[in-house]
């Protein structure tokens, strides 16, 4: 079993003030690892990284079309969003379409991460509530998925026809049996796999075409095409999965997700990427995932918002640069091409 590889590094000046270590790996449809760092076959919890791949059963069911969900409905299933307008309108409406509410949901009430959303809340008396709540959308999904399957009001239960459902298919295009799962933030169960696995079931949506092969796929191209016709449903203004997915024009698409982690997956290439920072620190994976989409060529490292994670600048209260968030040489490579 390999190591953590050091990844990110913080820079004060000329010396090394803090560091990060961690885990990437890239895959092809087939599994194969076309590069890695640390050890590809650590065991992670994905959390809301593999949300596209708990959103599959929503459309392979039918429960999608059944139920008339358009691109942003599905781009919401897929979302770790901030608790905006645009994000909560959308959730109460199609909660509402189902013949459901908030109170049907089980995600919980998180204070939205949106200022604007957070100081309407506060100067109406307003408080925070499942809406505001990163998952919502996801949890919606379930909903539908539950409803067109006839299936009881507890989907986040571990033996309920939803999470049996996302269950077969996160093992199937992660090409292995979970060894286990745990509670996410957002009660649901979240379920284990390899960075190998993870970076190759990146890659099977990455392969996915528009009208071609099984439902799986077709979900999968769906699910994508979705991510990166709304970037700003699937995170928010000024987050980085949003920035990154409009810096590419939507050629490729990334996910984050609680505890470092980070996906990847460019069509073009056919590939997938997974990492995780062992720390769990977001500012390493935001960086380490922007130096692997630049030497993907899936990047431009010239493009501001590229370039706000690849080396976001360390600024003090005075508003002086004092150093530099950056990708370590062993993974930027000075940004030669994989």
């Amino acid at each position: 079993m390999a190591s953590a590889e050091l990844l990110v590094e913080i820079r004060r000046g000329p010396f090394m003030e803090s560091s990060h270590r961690g885990h990437a790996a890239i895959c092809n449809a087939d599994g194969d690892i076309v590069a890695s760092w640390g050890d590809p076959a650590k065991i992670i919890l994905p959390r809301s990284s593999c949300k596209m791949l708990q959103a599959l059963p929503l459309i392979e069911s039918g429960a999608a079309d059944s139920f008339g969900l358009k691109t942003e409905h599905l781009a919401l299933a897929c979302a770790s969003h901030q608790g905006a307008t645009i994000h909560t309108e959308r959730v109460d409406h199609w909660l509402h379409a189902l013949g459901l509410g908030e109170s049907d949901l089980r995600c919980g009430p998180q204070l939205p991460s949106d200022r604007a959303a957070r100081i309407a809340m506060y100067e109406s008396g307003g408080s925070p509530c499942q809406l505001h709540n990163n998952c919502s959308g996801k949890h919606t999904g379930f909903l539908t998925l539950g409803r067109h399957l006839g299936a009881g009001p507890e989907y986040v239960d571990i033996a309920h026809p939803v999470q049996l459902a996302v269950r077969d298919a996160f093992e199937d295009m992660t090409g292995a049996a979970s060894p286990g799962y745990g509670i996410d933030g957002c009660s649901a169960p979240n379920f284990a796999c390899s960075l190998s696995g993870l970076a190759t079931a990146m890659a099977r949506m990455a392969v996915a075409r528009d009208g071609a092969g099984d439902l799986r796929e077709q979900a999968g191209n769906r699910l994508i095409s979705a991510m990166a016709a709304h970037p700003e449903l699937v995170a928010g203004n000024k987050r980085a999965c949003t920035e990154l997915m409009q810096a590419m024009g939507g050629r490729s698409v990334v996910k984050t997700g609680a505890e470092a982690t980070f996906v990847a997956i460019l069509p073009d290439r056919g590939l997938g990427v997974a990492l995780k920072i062992e720390d769990g620190a977001t500012r390493a994976s935001e960086t380490a995932i922007a130096a692997l989409l630049v030497r993907l060529g899936a990047a431009d490292a010239g493009h501001p918002l590229v370039r706000k994670r690849l080396n976001p600048v360390v600024k003090n209260r005075a508003g002086l640069g004092t150093g530099e968030i950056r990708p370590t040489s062993a993974l930027f490579q000075d940004g030669a091409p994989l």
